[in-house]
């Protein structure tokens, strides 16, 4: 059997394998890895195993304790884009009794139940648990700046503005934020400006006192700005709010304080807020549709959430982490082929990471065992084929250009060093820094960033 062929076998595993030396390096790693946590193996093997762990790929680490011991270990984990694990480390001693080798094998608790419910009989059951709380699943560098940004602005109570187009996750990092500051133990309220109907957003937001108009409840009620006393308020779609409400607002940030809607007694909160809106909220000043010395309040803080068309790298692991949620939801045990997962990533994403939620949760229902390219909807694949028909160069020059660019930046992005890519590409460094320069300058920039 030829080292390709075992290679080949060994990707098929449904396991995921790990190899590690003595001094914990990664030595290999199969293509299930990819399921588990949204890396290829290129972007694994050769790193220390506690690099991973220590970026929260997966918790707890069962290396620790196989090392120590220098016996089989199990554990089960549990990794960030929400895949359930049950792991087990077997240790391979040389001759003087010390560790040479660790294979680490994992298989999804999931796949398990599924094949422990068929052989039996049994109706699966899995547990969700209420109110968990939605994380960034990322292997962005512009993501992961922007989450390193909000730590340093989190402990503040500072204003803040999250702009992004629609479906990009505002909501979610407004509450990562609030987990991550000193008000985590105060409540996080949210209100969409656009979902409420003007007429009732101000009572909403405000509450009211008793007997303020018809219909009003006979105790009055409290609006979610003061339910929020001592957390933080997310103003969804703030781009929405009319302008009478944005002067109310302007004095709630300035003052910390404000009247119910029908009443006459002065009202002081300890809030902070955080706004985000998919608008142009200059040019909605400029053309006098919103306060400007409102949106100078609220961009005190200024965040900007890049499509996904934009963070590429995502969208492995965020369908990954779908693909987890929707399985675990509807008791099912789909993959997702690797010709589908390429279509996906070509593909421009103009609802992101909702669009891309609401996809996988659609074909986890419809598909058989594997997700296939046929399991697609035409508004993907027929806009992936316009995109790469319009893309095809039209001599040969260019297409041998892309050809090039496409392998260079593919190289630099997994391997980040000149003497590698020369390594991957089998080409001098000399030639590999030349293309490096030429075709990759925007990399380069960003981790001189």
């Amino acid at each position: 059997m030829t080292l390709q062929t075992l290679l080949k076998i060994l990707n098929y595993s449904s396991d995921e394998i790990f190899v590690l030396d003595g001094e914990k390096r990664i030595l290999y790693v199969n293509q299930t890895c990819e399921r588990h946590y949204g890396l290829k193996p290129t972007d694994v093997i050769g790193k220390y195993n506690v690099e991973l762990f220590e970026k929260g790929y997966w918790k707890p680490s069962i290396v620790p304790e196989v090392y120590k011991r220098k016996k089989p270990c199990y554990l089960k984990q549990q990794t960030y884009i929400g895949a359930e694990l049950l792991t087990s480390a077997i240790p391979i001693l040389n001759d003087a009794g010390e560790i040479e080798l660790v294979v680490i094998t994992s298989t999804q608790s999931q796949t398990f139940k599924m094949i422990k419910a068929k052989e039996t009989g049994d109706e699966l059951k899995t547990t969700h648990v209420e109110g968990e709380t939605e994380q960034f699943i990322t292997n962005s560098g512009k993501i992961n700046r922007i989450l390193t940004f909000c730590e340093k602005v989190a402990p503040t109570d500072s204003t803040i503005l999250i702009q992004g187009e629609s479906g990009t996750g505002k909501g979610v990092l407004a509450h990562y934020i609030h987990r991550i500051s000193k008000r985590k133990s105060g409540p996080f309220l949210t209100i969409n400006c656009a979902a409420i109907p003007e007429e009732l957003l101000e009572s909403e937001l405000f509450g009211y006192s008793k007997g303020a108009f018809t219909g009003a409840s006979k105790s009055g009620k409290t609006g979610l700005l003061e339910a929020a006393n001592g957390g933080t308020v997310f103003l969804d779609e703030i781009g929405e709010m009319p302008l009478a409400l944005q002067a109310k607002l302007l004095q709630v940030i300035q003052d910390k304080q404000f009247i119910p809607v029908g009443g006459n007694e002065m009202k002081k909160v300890d809030i902070r807020i955080v706004a985000a809106t998919n608008q142009n909220l200059i040019e909605m000043v400029n053309d006098k549709r919103f306060r400007e010395d409102l949106f100078y309040r609220l961009n005190v803080i200024d965040i900007h959430l890049p499509p996904l068309r934009e963070r590429k790298e995502d969208i492995i692991p965020l369908t990954y982490n779908f693909l987890n949620k929707f399985n675990q939801k509807y008791h099912e045990n789909k993959v997702i082929s690797e010709e589908c997962l390429n279509i996906l990533i070509y593909y421009s994403w103009p609802g992101n990471v909702r669009q891309l939620e609401n996809l996988i949760e659609r074909l986890v229902v419809i598909s058989d065992s594997i997700i296939s390219v046929g399991d697609l909807p035409d508004l993907i694949t027929d806009n992936v084929k316009q995109i790469t028909q319009l893309a095809l160069p039209t001599s040969l020059d260019k297409a041998l250009d892309e050809t090039k660019r496409i392998l260079i930046r593919r190289s630099y992005e997994t391997y980040k060093s000149s003497r590698k890519v020369a390594k991957d590409l089998d080409i001098s460094q000399t030639k590999a820094s030349k293309l490096i320069r030429e075709y990759c300058e925007d990399l380069l920039n960003e981790r001189k960033s």
